[in-house]
């Protein structure tokens, strides 16, 4: 079967948005279109490129990516760096995802630490509230 392998967002600044996704959830960067100002992020598996906003208006389409992850306080605690939404806590009946979150221009993702893959029969973890600075 064929595989997802990226997503691609349009920005208004993707330097600014690698700089969060590689201090939030540790992606790197593999490569940089100077001429278009893109930059393309891997996780080791899947891949996102971040490209330049142009003239012709941003495009509709994507409504959320989503992140598994090891540990969502981790993450929670890192995105207090950042002015950014998030995370909330998603509705109970969203078995695949604990938390949504945006990045700072605004795109949603979901945080989760079970994913689609995990016992739906087990309870969602409780989350602490964010600690307001």
């Amino acid at each position: 079967m064929p595989k997802i392998r990226h997503l691609a967002v349009i920005c208004m600044d993707p330097e600014k948005l690698a700089k969060f996704y590689c201090d939030v959830f540790e992606m790197k960067i593999v490569a940089r279109s100077e001429k278009r100002n893109n930059v393309f992020l891997t996780d080791g598996y899947m891949n996102l490129a971040l490209l330049s906003q142009k003239a012709e208006g941003k495009q509709n389409g994507l409504n959320h990516f989503g992140f598994h992850v090891e540990d969502a306080d981790l993450i929670a605690e890192r995105l207090k760096a950042w002015d950014v939404v998030g995370p909330t806590d998603r509705p109970p009946d969203r078995v695949y995802a604990e938390q949504r979150a945006t990045d700072p221009e605004g795109n949603m993702y979901d945080i989760a630490e079970g994913g689609f893959d995990r016992d739906l029969a087990a309870p969602k973890k409780t989350r602490k509230a964010p600690v307001e600075a």
